[in-house]
């Protein structure tokens, strides 16, 4: 059975197409290309792109695009550098964890602005909530007209006391 290096290095040759050619038509570079074609996936630095790259190039020699993925899978799973890494395990996982993956969501140039508005919302809200505490709570509201009362006898030692003819109110 060939590698995939090998059908692709055949297609494209029945095809009779350079690696020049291959390369205007799927953008890949024409060193991955020949890396491909000849198994070096050594110089690539994640298998996402060697997939892509195979995947783009069965498709244009008009190979079994699934057959060649199986066989790329098989080829990487030998590789101690592709080789996948085990799942992670689905332990329950705490809320710092939670939490975590949240923050990881946020986009923080919105998420900063969007703060300053609620910040300056709550500033706004705090000051006329203690405005209209300190217009409703007016100490000498309740207070009653007062009388005057003159202190010409007195002498200071005592308070004047309310004359009994003084008119209450």
């Amino acid at each position: 059975m060939p590698t995939v290096a090998e059908q692709l290095h055949q297609a494209r040759e029945s095809k009779k197409l350079t690696i020049q050619q291959v390369a205007e038509v799927t953008k890949i570079r024409s060193d991955h290309l020949r890396a491909l074609e000849e198994g070096n996936f050594e110089i690539f630095s994640a298998p996402v792109y060697i997939r892509g790259f195979v995947r783009s190039y069965s498709t244009l020699l008009k190979l079994d695009v699934p057959r060649v993925m199986a066989d790329l899978e098989a080829e990487l799973g030998q590789s101690m550098k592709f080789s996948e890494p085990p799942p992670l395990s689905n332990e329950s996982r705490g809320v710092l964890d939670f939490f975590m993956l949240q923050l990881s969501k946020v986009d923080w140039r919105k998420g900063v602005v969007t703060l300053g508005v609620l910040a300056l919302l709550g500033v706004v809200a705090t000051v006329f909530l203690v405005w209209r505490h300190e217009q409703a709570a007016d100490p000498l509201k309740s207070l009653k007209p007062a009388v005057y009362q003159p202190t010409s006898g007195v002498s200071g030692e005592t308070l004047p006391l309310p004359s009994p003819n003084a008119p209450k109110h």
